[in-house]
């Protein structure tokens, strides 16, 4: 999943060319990603990973940096395993 967060974002989101992102990096802060950007970026990572954001769940502690994405991710998968 990580991979295709990074390709997502390198190749949709970002408008200058760039080598490598840092999983650490704040999206926003650093300009990587802009708001409209951020709220795409959400809606690919409900369709790749098969969950559903809620908009209470569109936090700065949920999507800051891809590794904060990364953990939002497993967690609601795990969450939608359990209620099965």
């Amino acid at each position: 999943m990580k991979e295709k967060i990074v390709s997502y974002i390198k190749n949709k989101l970002v408008t200058e060319s760039i080598e490598t992102i840092n999983i650490h990096e704040d999206l926003l802060g650093s300009g990587l990603v802009d708001s409209i950007g951020m709220v795409q970026l959400v809606l690919f990572i409900e369709t790749e990973a098969g969950i559903k954001v809620s908009p209470e769940e569109m936090t700065i502690e949920n999507f800051m940096t891809i590794n904060h994405m990364l953990r939002f991710i497993a967690s609601k998968q795990n969450t939608d395993t359990k209620q099965i």
